[in-house]
């Protein structure tokens, strides 16, 4: 005669709580995604994570400008008497955050609010004058002097 160690409820049980800490086990593996920075023009919104990012921590001083030089994935079409809405995750907003346009700081002091907007065109001229069709604009979270994530978009001047 044999004897069944579990019941049928017993090993069913076993099984959800053997899969459940599975599921974690492959959860806890898993990069955490960074914040989100969004760009939106009119009724267009484009999001990305981003292009380089350290948990809130210092970004490494040698790859700050491979970092500002990468380019952007994302894109937004842009007319000179468009608004460009820049929205951050509370969490960049906490530390404060700044613009750069091609890789230049735009901005000295570190803006410290989710959202704000600015005139399209203020993006499609250079000092020197000369007008542009694209240009790229990054949004870099800083915390103190130390530059902690970096969002790049570009913006593509629509006819």
């Amino acid at each position: 005669m044999t004897v069944a160690f579990f019941s049928g409820r017993s090993r069913r049980i076993g099984v959800a709580l053997g899969a459940v800490s599975a599921g974690l086990l492959v959860l806890s593996a898993c990069d955490k995604p960074t914040p989100l920075a969004t760009v939106t023009v009119g009724g267009n919104s484009v999001n990305t994570e981003a292009a380089c990012y350290n948990d809130g921590k210092a970004i490494k001083a040698s790859d700050i400008k491979s970092c500002l030089n990468k380019k952007a994935e994302k894109s937004v079409e842009v007319g000179m008497d468009d608004k460009v809405r820049f929205g951050v995750d509370p969490e960049i907003a906490d530390r404060g955050w700044t613009l750069f346009i091609n890789g230049q700081q735009a901005e000295q002091e570190p803006y410290k609010k989710t959202y704000r907007s600015i005139p399209g065109s203020a993006f499609f001229s250079s000092q020197t004058g000369e007008t542009t069709d694209r240009t790229q604009v990054s949004i870099v979270e800083t915390s103190g002097k130390n530059l902690t994530g970096i969002w790049h978009f570009e913006l593509k001047k629509s006819s």
